[in-house]
């Protein structure tokens, strides 16, 4: 298919919104998180049904019993709609969800659904659906190096680009 320069643009920032959802979830940033959301958008993560925005603050309580989590995207299908302001799409999701208290890593396996919508340049979600593929949990063996000589994965949260 060929795109025209806007359409190209869309796409990007279709994209970058579905990572800022991404990095604020994962360094409680709530800010950042809810910048992937209008305020009126719905989220139906399964145990959440409601409002986006109080999901996100629902998020940054519920994740503080890990130590870090990655959430992972692939497959970021996009259709954008004829009329330049809406569009559809669906995220492979595998998240990674580290013990605090053990060696032990949560493993989600799924998929989002989402209706974007684009106010003036900003593209931003108005509805997701969170899709449960599979889960599991397995305890960690440490990799053979000096691991605790690196900064570790709760450094940075609540502190974003922390470097120091």
């Amino acid at each position: 298919m060929d795109y025209t320069n806007q359409q190209l643009s869309d796409l990007r920032s279709i994209e970058d919104c579905a990572k800022r959802y991404c990095r604020g979830v994962d360094r409680l940033d709530s800010e950042l998180m809810k910048s992937a959301y209008w305020a009126e958008a719905s989220d139906d993560h399964g145990t959440y049904v409601g409002p986006a925005w109080p999901f996100v603050d629902h998020c940054m309580a519920s994740h503080r019993r890990w130590r870090s989590t990655s959430h992972c995207i692939y497959n970021h299908s996009v259709d954008l709609d004829e009329d330049g302001l809406h569009a559809r799409g669906e995220i492979y999701n595998i998240t990674y969800l580290f013990h605090k208290e053990d060696d032990g890593l949560d493993t989600w396996h799924g998929r989002y659904l989402d209706r974007y919508e684009k106010r003036g340049l900003e593209w931003r979600i108005i509805d997701r659906v969170c899709i449960h593929e599979g889960t599991h949990t397995q305890k960690t063996t440490p990799m053979l190096i000096a691991a605790e000589k690196f900064r570790q994965g709760d450094f940075d949260r609540n502190a974003p680009l922390a470097l120091s």
